[in-house]
């Protein structure tokens, strides 16, 4: 059976990352996206969202985060199934009102964190089950731009309604993968800062998390990084880990690549990691694994990919961190 997708928003999320997606999945078909740009060869444009309500199976919101919630459960009153891009939802309650109305409506709901399918976490994930490190006792993460010019756009506009700054856009990944490895934080510490000029919302910020294991895990990014920091830094009792550079996927993607390409995933040898003074080969990047997993759940009643309790985590610890600052 082939599920028929809908799609609403075709800027960087939707065109960039879901459609192309969506597309190279087997037993799913990018029916509609709505939009007003222009849309695929053979995929309909539609100008509401609520004409994705009848005719589709899977709902799939890439649009300005302060829709995510009433768009999202829109599609779950209506009984279709739907993917939300990060961040889950403006906040933490939000996220859980619509993950409650779901459940009691037993419609599927998921959240779109591709970076769990990033090459280099991989490798990172393979390294502490393989327990190459001994006992981790700091983990480090930067996600870091070379943005000195603000971009323009829905995520510079203020408010904590909109879910805009670098947060909310790269803290939902960092601190997914974090949650991912060491379990939930007992304890945070913030800095959330506007650095460039004439910004409305936070371009800068470092987070301290101290997890359940004792390990406390670094996290990073700056819009003002001309020299970023590594990508992953973990130090344990019987080495360390050091990786610079980020996942090849998103750059494929927009050079017009798709799963299944030749060196789809790929990353050069010269970016690899040092484990120690040895290079680690880093594993092959897999985004794909996101929507082959949402078609077999919808199909055969297999788990979502993510759950939405774990991005409801994700979203505490963003909102402890900007509470913390005021």
């Amino acid at each position: 059976m082939t599920l028929r997708v809908g799609l609403i928003g075709y800027g960087t999320a939707g065109a960039v990352f879901h459609a192309p997606l969506i597309q190279a999945t087997a037993g799913l078909t990018l029916k509609s996206v709505v939009t007003s740009r222009e849309v695929p060869e053979g995929v309909q444009r539609l100008d509401r969202p609520d004409q994705l309500w009848e005719d589709h199976d899977l709902v799939v919101i890439a649009s300005p985060n302060r829709t995510h919630v009433p768009l999202a459960t829109a599609a779950v009153e209506a009984g279709v199934a739907v993917v939300v891009d990060k961040p889950f939802a403006p906040t933490a309650e939000e996220a859980r009102r619509l993950t409650m109305l779901a459940s009691e409506r037993d419609v599927p709901l998921t959240v779109f964190q591709n970076r769990r399918w990033d090459g280099d976490f991989l490798t990172v994930r393979a390294l502490l089950e393989q327990e190459s490190l001994g006992q981790v006792v700091r983990f480090e993460s930067h996600f870091d731009r070379w943005r000195p010019v603000p971009k323009t756009g829905w995520r510079e506009l203020p408010g904590r309604d909109e879910a805009g700054g670098v947060l909310f856009d790269l803290g939902a990944h960092l601190i997914d993968q974090a949650i991912m490895l060491f379990g939930t934080p007992d304890s945070i510490y913030a800095e959330v800062n506007k650095q460039r000029a004439n910004v409305e919302v936070d371009d800068d910020f470092f987070l301290a998390l101290k997890h359940p294991s004792g390990v406390i895990s670094h996290l990073a990014s700056s819009s003002l990084a001309q020299h970023p920091g590594p990508r992953f830094r973990i130090l344990g009792t019987a080495g360390s880990y050091t990786k610079y550079g980020l996942d090849v996927q998103e750059g494929q993607l927009k050079e017009g690549l798709r799963p299944g390409d030749p060196d789809w995933g790929v990353e050069p040898e010269a970016l690899w990691g040092l484990l120690g003074d040895d290079p680690v080969e880093t594993k092959i990047g897999s985004y794909q694994y996101f929507y082959t997993a949402v078609a077999s759940s919808l199909r055969e009643g297999t788990p979502l990919p993510v759950t939405p309790e774990s991005a409801i985590a994700t979203l505490e610890v963003i909102e402890a961190a900007l509470d913390l600052v005021g």
